[in-house]
């Protein structure tokens, strides 16, 4: 039942707008009573001040007769504007022209024939003058109850909004002392009477001026979105020396109608200075619109991304695949909002059961597969290498033959930076992951027969926030008050954020299946087994990151928040690399897209070897499919105890008895 308010306040609440229009209307007729000797007298100085009360009266009511029209006593002198005045004017010219149209009718002389004119001047003084008058006075209030200092980072539409929303909302307590301009000969001028104190280049000199005169801010407010990378870092850094917080605004179409305006984080991603590639959209439709598509690993980070971005270019059908059923019901879930009219099936498989998979093949019949499913945690896989080594190697070829024999027209392959002079069990079954799918294209280019599936593989680093990356983990130990943890002060990585990753994995796919016909640069080394690397940038130190995560959420680093050194971890090197030392990345045609020119084996011996390596993780024996493991992937080094070496990715001459031998298969072994 919906409470219902009392009889006594009802009414209060009608008759409040009433005794506001009632306020308007006396205070409006006083200044046109007022007015109307004022007039005569500037007309004519000699008739004096003193006029009868009948004269006063006549200009109060036709004032309130003429303001009617134009919704004068519906104003709110504290927002009062431009439409405002323009009101006030036509009133202040309807009033004065009744007004002497009513003296004449009273055969009531006039002042002077320029009476008219200088009435409708004095009633637009006293009326727009008192309406500015009392806006100035509530912002002066405003100005001295103000709470909080803040300076604006950006000189544009973002800091006008920004400004103007401050001012409808004085409940905020925020006070604007400068502004700080992001281009160029913007120093000394002003936005809204407040001054620009210089370019964001001097940040440090503008933060040291504004501290000797007791003006610092509270809080930097970043108004630009663009404004992101290196100048965003530097930024945030120059602030945390004086414990000046960063943050940004709304988006300009959030801020614009806001009653009130909140605050928001700089995101983790702005820090990473990755401009904006363009993505060939039409070749994705071409690609994906209308056909049946399907999704290995779908609950998971990629996969789910995938998944969005593969809906929102209109498939004929959508099957997700994961073993997982909560992470299924979790992207399901969110299909339902995003495409909910993407037809699409939910199917609970591994990629390991072949006769599990070779059933969805046939029952769907998929023209193109995503291959995202993989175990990918290092140390999870370094204690369970044989459930990695199932998943990674064997599942791969489960997924790539099986949708191969069922007519898939193309099967992209997501791969890792950690198959890069692999010094884990993870990267190295990537690796060979890899090369299996890389025998498998060459052998379909080298045909002409069309109807062979073609299998592209895209490698590329971290993505912020992905599942069991650093993001999450250190957001956790943040909420908890710390330290967070850190492998080695050295430990590096390359970053991106998922939605780009997964773009550029469409894009990839879109070129490596386009090359069949191809015969630029680019589709000969695809037919020699080239693999697509993503763009990643400049590495990133990971203790970088998590003083800068710190520092974002308002905190100082190893003051407020511990930062503690753990040790490598079973399989970990410090860099990571996205090509091999012996092969030089490639640029495409395709902005984004390197391409790598790793090492190749012939299909029957990879195949071989990974026949051998199912067999004997089937069986338990992992240290003889490590040999064969490395035989097929040499330059693997395993670093099993997390040692830190001055020298990675030379090749291994020996795999360490980490896991002892069940029997001697070396006999066994290509």
């Amino acid at each position: 039942m919906v409470p219902q308010c009392s009889e006594p306040l009802h009414r209060n609440l009608r008759l409040r707008p009433l005794n506001r229009i009632l306020v308007n209307i006396l205070l409006d007729g006083m200044l046109a009573a007022l007015a109307a000797p004022i007039a005569r007298w500037l007309a004519a100085p000699q008739d004096g001040l003193l006029h009868p009360l009948w004269f006063l009266a006549g200009g109060a009511v036709t004032l309130v007769v003429s303001g009617l029209p134009f919704r004068m006593p519906q104003q709110y002198w504290r927002f009062s504007g431009v439409s405002d005045l323009m009101g006030i004017a036509g009133a202040s010219v309807a009033s004065s022209a009744l007004f002497s149209l009513g003296l004449y009718v009273m055969h009531y002389p006039l002042p002077s024939f320029t009476f008219p004119i200088i009435y409708a001047l004095v009633l637009l003084v006293l009326l727009g003058g008192l309406r500015v008058a009392y806006r100035l006075a509530h912002r002066l209030r405003q100005f001295r109850a103000a709470q909080r200092c803040v300076v604006l980072v950006g000189v544009d539409a973002g800091a006008d909004l920004f400004l103007r929303a401050m001012e409808r909302n004085p409940e905020e307590g925020v006070k604007v002392a400068g502004l700080i301009a992001l281009g160029t000969n913007q120093a000394g001028r002003r936005l809204h009477n407040i001054p620009i104190l210089g370019h964001v280049d001097e940040v440090q000199t503008i933060l040291e001026r504004l501290a000797r005169v007791g003006n610092l801010p509270e809080t930097l407010v970043v108004t630009e979105p663009l404004f992101r990378g290196a100048g965003l870092s530097h930024l945030l850094n120059t602030a945390a020396a004086y414990n000046i917080a960063v943050m940004r605004i709304p988006a300009l179409t959030a801020l614009t109608p806001a009653e009130r305006v909140e605050l928001r984080p700089i995101p983790l991603e702005d820090l990473l200075n990755r401009p904006q590639i363009p993505l060939d959209r039409e070749g994705m439709e071409q690609l994906i619109t209308g056909q049946t598509v399907l999704v290995t690993g779908a609950g998971g980070s990629i996969g789910s991304e995938l998944v969005r971005q593969i809906a929102c270019l209109e498939p004929k059908h959508l099957v997700l695949l994961d073993h997982g059923e909560f992470e299924l019901w979790q992207i399901e879930v969110e299909l339902v909002e995003l495409a909910p009219h993407v037809p699409r099936s939910i199917v609970v498989a591994d990629v390991r059961d072949e006769e599990r998979m070779e059933r969805v093949m046939a029952q769907h019949q998929p023209a193109l597969v995503f291959h995202a499913a993989a175990l990918k945690h290092v140390p999870i896989v370094e204690a369970n290498p044989a459930e990695g080594l199932l998943t990674n190697v064997h599942g791969t070829r489960v997924v790539a033959d099986s949708a191969a024999r069922h007519g898939a027209q193309a099967m992209v392959v997501i791969s890792t930076d950690k198959a890069v002079n692999p010094s884990s069990l993870m990267g190295a079954a990537k690796r060979a992951a890899e090369m299996y799918c890389q025998a498998l294209d060459i052998q379909a280019r080298a045909v002409t027969d069309r109807s062979m599936m073609r299998c592209v593989t895209v490698r590329f680093g971290n993505v912020l926030g992905s599942t069991g990356s650093v993001v999450p983990l250190f957001r956790r130990q943040l909420e908890r008050g710390g330290p967070l943890t850190v492998t080695h002060p050295n430990m590096c990585r390359y970053f991106m954020t998922v939605p780009e990753a997964v773009g550029l994995v469409l894009q990839a796919s879109v070129r490596g299946v386009r090359s069949q016909r191809g015969s630029s640069d680019t589709d000969a080394l695809l037919r020699d087994g080239g693999i697509f690397v993503l763009d990643m940038g400049e590495p990133v130190k990971i203790v970088d990151l998590a003083r800068q995560m710190i520092r974002l959420a308002g905190l100082r680093p190893d003051d407020d928040i511990a930062i503690k050194f753990t040790g490598l971890r079973p399989g970990e090197k410090l860099y990571e690399e996205l090509f091999h030392g012996r092969e030089a990345p490639v640029p495409t045609d395709n902005p984004g897209l390197l391409m790598a020119t790793p090492r190749v084996v012939d299909l029957a011996e990879v195949s071989r070897a990974v026949d051998q390596i199912t067999s004997l993780a089937r069986q338990g024996d992992v240290q003889a499919a490590l040999r064969v493991l490395t035989l097929l992937v040499p330059e693997f080094r395993h670093n099993p105890d997390g040692q830190v070496h001055s020298a990675q990715g030379a090749e291994n001459d020996k795999i360490p008895e980490l896991y002892p031998s069940q029997s001697d298969h070396t006999e066994q072994v290509v």
